[in-house]
């Protein structure tokens, strides 16, 4: 089954994150294995001016330089018009952070199956507000383990 995927900046910081505290570990090999099928086209990435906004205010150069190379796997880059701009004020007002706010209304546009974060945060609040959101929000190792059983 194919997946339209937006993986938030956070997902992409988790290789980089300490691999000794073990949910942190197994998140980062969940994102490590969903770019990986983003890479080989059974599913596909979504990028965004969102996330490269966000990526240019990375201060370490060597993760920049990784992160941004993940973030180029993506088939499409939803560019933020006014409609997302609109939508990112109402998800701010429903106490989402701006960037926050910004991808999912990036993600809702591009009609994505799925965005996904690893900010707890985040999680807690579009489950809060799931009703009023138009993509699932979702831990990436959640996810690929939820897909993974589906397909047996």
């Amino acid at each position: 089954m194919e997946f339209l995927i937006y993986l938030d900046v956070c997902c992409l910081n988790r290789p980089f994150d300490d691999q000794t505290q073990e949910r942190i570990r197994l998140e980062a090999e969940a994102v490590m294995l969903i770019l990986n099928r983003c890479q080989n086209s059974q599913w596909h990435l979504l990028g965004s001016e969102a996330i490269d906004v966000e990526l240019r205010r990375t201060p370490d150069k060597e993760r920049k330089r990784q992160m941004s190379g993940w973030a180029a796997l993506a088939i499409t880059k939803i560019s933020v018009t006014e409609l997302i701009k609109s939508r990112t004020i109402e998800l701010t007002n429903l106490g989402f952070k701006a960037f926050d706010a910004s991808h999912i209304a990036c993600a809702e546009v591009a009609n994505a199956d799925v965005f996904l974060t690893t900010d707890d945060r985040m999680l807690r609040l579009a489950a809060r507000h799931s009703g009023m959101l138009q993509v699932r929000v979702e831990n990436p190792l959640r996810w690929v383990l939820e897909v993974i059983n589906d397909r047996r």
